[in-house]
Order: C-alpha cells, then structure tokens, then sequence
C-alpha cells in the first residue's frame, strides 16, 4: 500500500507538520517516489507507532533516533527508560506554551526566550515543541522576588549563569562516573541481558537522588557558611541577631548544622540586607 503524506498523518493519527519534522529528525526513511510525488508505505506507518509509543514512554527524540538505529541494547534501554521516568515527573501536569508562561509570570517573551537559550529556564521537550509547567512558572516566580528584594537583573542573571555551568559540569562528572565504574562493567560481565538491565536500573536510582541530595546539602551548607561570615564582617549586631532567627545559624561549621526550614531565597536576602 502506498500513500500520499496527507493519508499517512491520517492514519497515523499525526498532522501532516508532524510526519515532516520526524523526517527532517531522520526517524522515518526518505518516501519513495513517483516523479514529483511523495508516497509512503505500511513501513512508514509502522515506524510512526514505533516512535509515538516510545515518546508516550517519555524517551527523548534523539534516544528514539538510536532505538531505530539499533544503537541500544536491551540493558540500555532500560537505562534510558529510567532515565526517562526519573525526569517526567510533571508528567500529570499541564504543559503550555511559552505565551502562556508570558501570561502567568507576567514577563516579556524576550526575556524567557533569554532564558532560555542561556539554559537557565529548561523547557521540555514535547512532540518536537519546547512546553512549560507550573515548576517553570515557580522558578520564574522566585527570580521576581529576589529582583523584587533588590538584587540586579544583570547581576542575577550572570549568578545563574555560573551555577547552571557548575552544576552542569557536576552532572556530567556523575554521569561519567556511573558510566564508567557500573555500566561498562555490568556490560562485560557474564550476566543476562535482563539482569544486567536490572542491576543497571537499580544503580541509577540510588545514584541520582544521591547525587542531587548531596550537591542541594552542600550548596545550602556553603552559602549559609558564607552568608554567616559575611554577616560577621560587615553586619550590624541586629543583622546578626536577625539573621540567627531566620534559621542562620552562629556557627556555620560542622558541628552546628544549619536549620531547616527556609529557602536558600530567604539567605540570601539575608545577605543582601548585609
């Protein structure tokens, strides 16, 4: 059977803008043709429900693009899975444009689009169009309240910047790690396919709530170190004394753990108020 793109996108249950960016993210083979004409077979239509039911499992386009290839083996396509559902946890939330996100942050696009691009505003990625949440609507919500609180645009924008590109460097060393010292073992060893996807799985859910509980805790440690020795240096007595009441603690070190209970936005209006 041989189809016209039109009646693919029907059968598919797809719009025909769909079946071309697919094309253009090369997840379909190229149409056969008939002069000028474009036509597409039951093999098209199948790959489409390939790629429909791994997106609906939460896999990226670019992972999907290696599945197709043959590029994945049974193991790592558990990985990814879990990869996938680690990182689709607003997946029962709504998802909205960035005009919409314009309408409820009361922002200019042109400064999400800035945002965005400089990777400090992460969308997700959505049949191939980028989609916000209400997490994305609270991230932007507290950056108003520090502008709010008397900190630079400017200048908070280039703080993020440096954190993102920290941060960023600290994930991919995680990754590198477990990639190093648990997939590429597990990959040679002797075990099946499902166990060695199992122990694999199991592995990368102890390592990333490790890792992001253990980066939040020392970050909050550090500022609130820093926010204490800052207050210490330049605050009046009343600072301090305000300071200690919002959950800054006398000593910062070790064995005087801060409190919790308050945001690291509270610090650091804390600090600025020094």
């Amino acid at each position: 059977m041989r189809m016209r793109v039109e009646e693919l996108a029907q059968a598919a249950d797809v719009s025909v803008d769909t079946v071309r960016y697919y094309q253009k993210q090369r997840l379909l083979p190229p149409p056969q043709r008939d002069g000028r004409l474009a036509l597409y077979t039951t093999e098209h239509l199948d790959r489409l429900a390939r790629v429909k039911e791994l997106q609906r499992r939460g896999f990226t386009l670019a992972v999907i693009r290696r599945f197709l290839a043959g590029d994945l083996d049974p193991a790592d396509e558990h990985l990814a899975a879990a990869v996938a559902e680690a990182g689709d946890t607003e997946a029962a939330e709504e998802l909205f444009d960035i005009d919409e996100l314009v309408a409820r942050c009361g922002i200019p696009t042109t400064i999400l689009d800035a945002l965005v691009r400089e990777g400090l505003l992460v969308p997700r990625t959505h049949h191939g169009e980028l989609r916000f949440s209400t997490a994305d609507v609270g991230l932007v919500t507290n950056g108003l309240r520090l502008v709010e609180a008397g900190l630079p645009m400017p200048e908070l924008l280039d703080l993020s910047r440096q954190h993102h590109a920290m941060t960023r460097a600290v994930a991919t060393h995680a990754v590198e790690l477990f990639d190093t010292h648990v997939r590429q073992p597990l990959r040679t060893t002797d075990l099946s396919e499902a166990e060695r996807a199992e122990r694999m799985v199991d592995a990368f859910r102890v390592l990333l709530p490790a890792v992001t509980d253990m980066v939040a805790h020392h970050f909050r440690r550090i500022l609130l170190q820093v926010a204490q020795e800052h207050l210490e240096a330049v605050g009046e007595p009343t600072e301090i004394a305000a300071a200690i009441n919002e959950g800054m603690p006398a000593d910062a070190g070790p064995e005087r753990p801060p409190e919790r209970g308050h945001s690291t936005t509270d610090v650091l209006k804390a600090v600025q108020a020094g």
